[in-house]
C-alpha cells in the first residue's frame, strides 16, 4: 500500500532550525492519528510536513490550522465557504463575497449546525469568541471534505463535550485524520493510532489501545 506521507530518517523544521530529527513515520489511508506531546515538541511541524507531501501528490485535503486561518472582517458564512473556493470560478467567488448565493448558504448551513453555529452565518468572525472561531474553522474543513484532514489543536478552545462532538464530526467526514491534540483522553477515545513526540523525535508510535498511563506520564515529564 502506498503511504500518503512518508519520512524515512528525515530532518524537518524551519530554515536554520531542525525540530524533528531522524524522523521515521508513515501515514496510510484510513488511519486516525493523534499527535501528542508537550508544547514545542514538534506536533505542528509534523502536521505541516505531512501537508506538503500530500499536496505534492495533488490529493484533496482539508486543514484546521492552529491559528484558525480566518478573515476576521468577513462573515462566518464566507469564512466557511472559503473551504471550497478552488472548486468555483473567480467570478462566482467574487459574487459570493458581495452577496452569498442561496446555493452557497445552503451548502454551508448544515456544517454550521454540525458545529453548533446555526444562525451565526451573517456574523463577522471578529465578533466571535475563541471557541466559536475554532468551530468556524472546523466547519470550513467539513464543507471542503476530501481524502485527509490535518487539524492542529482543532478543539483546544471548546469544552469537553463540544470537543468530542467536533472530533466525531471530523472522523465521520474524512477517511484519514491527523490531529495534533493536547487532550490525551480525547486522543485515546477517538484515534486509532497515537504518536508521541518528545526531545526532537518520536517517543512512541503505536495503536491507541496499546498506549497506557505510564507512556503518557513519560511523554509529558520534563
Amino acid at each position: 500500500m502506498t503511504a500518503l506521507a512518508r519520512f524515512d530518517g528525515a530532518e524537518i523544521g524551519w530554515p536554520g532550525r531542525a525540530v524533528l530529527r531522524d524522523l521515521r513515520f508513515e501515514l496510510q489511508a484510513g488511519e486516525r492519528v493523534a499527535l501528542l506531546g508537550r508544547s514545542g515538541s514538534g506536533k505542528s511541524t509534523l502536521v505541516e510536513a505531512i501537508r506538503r507531501q500530500i499536496e505534492a501528490r495533488q490529493l484533496r485535503l482539508a486543514l484546521v490550522p492552529q491559528d484558525h486561518g480566518l478573515v476576521p472582517q468577513l462573515s462566518v458564512q464566507l469564512n466557511v465557504w472559503m473551504g471550497v473556493l478552488d472548486d468555483h470560478s473567480t467570478l462566482a467567488n467574487l459574487w459570493n463575497l458581495i452577496r452569498p448565493t442561496r446555493r452557497a448558504r445552503a451548502a454551508v448551513a448544515p456544517w454550521l449546525e454540525t458545529v453548533g453555529l446555526q444562525g451565526l452565518g451573517p456574523q463577522p468572525v471578529e465578533t466571535l469568541s475563541g471557541g466559536q472561531r475554532q468551530r468556524t474553522a472546523v466547519a470550513r474543513a467539513l464543507l471542503r471534505g476530501g481524502l485527509v484532514v490535518l487539524a492542529d489543536e482543532p478543539v483546544s478552545a471548546v469544552d469537553q463535550e463540544q470537543s468530542a462532538a467536533l472530533v466525531r464530526a471530523l472522523n465521520g467526514r474524512f477517511p484519514t485524520v491527523v490531529m495534533a491534540l493536547h487532550d490525551t483522553d480525547l486522543a485515546l477515545a477517538h484515534a486509532t493510532r497515537i504518536v508521541g513526540l518528545k526531545a526532537g523525535g518520536i517517543a512512541f508510535d503505536r495503536p491507541a489501545t496499546e498506549v497506557g498511563p505510564a507512556d503518557l506520564a513519560a511523554l509529558y515529564a520534563r
